[in-house]
């Protein structure tokens, strides 16, 4: 079986889902812009907050902002369960429903 030739890069994001990635990338943002190693990665997170502000749910990404932004997701998962199996009851509880925010944006929408 031939592999297809493109890809669909269109996700329908609900409300909450959409704020919920709109402030991570923000964040990245802030952490990454200062740096000129990574231009590349605040253009294509410009261009992922451009639009994730539009009031559309459907959004169509590019194959390189789709990556992106399923990478950094990746890496926040990893070290949430870090921080989590390290942390005492307090910082565990509230860690957990940030991880679980990820986790299932993470699993729904950028998972191969």
């Amino acid at each position: 079986m031939a592999k297809p030739l493109f890809k669909n890069y269109t996700f329908e994001f609900d409300k909450n889902e959409k704020k919920f990635l709109l402030s991570f990338c923000k964040t990245i943002l802030k952490q990454i812009s200062a740096d000129d190693k990574f231009y590349a990665d605040v253009r294509s997170f410009n261009s992922i907050v451009d639009k994730l502000n539009t009031p559309d749910y459907e959004i169509k990404f590019t194959k390189e902002e789709k990556t992106k932004l399923g990478f950094r997701l990746k890496e926040n998962v990893d070290h949430l369960e870090k921080q989590i199996k390290s942390s005492g009851f307090l910082k565990r509880w509230l860690y957990k429903s940030a991880y679980n925010q990820y986790k299932v944006l993470l699993d729904k929408y950028f998972s191969n």
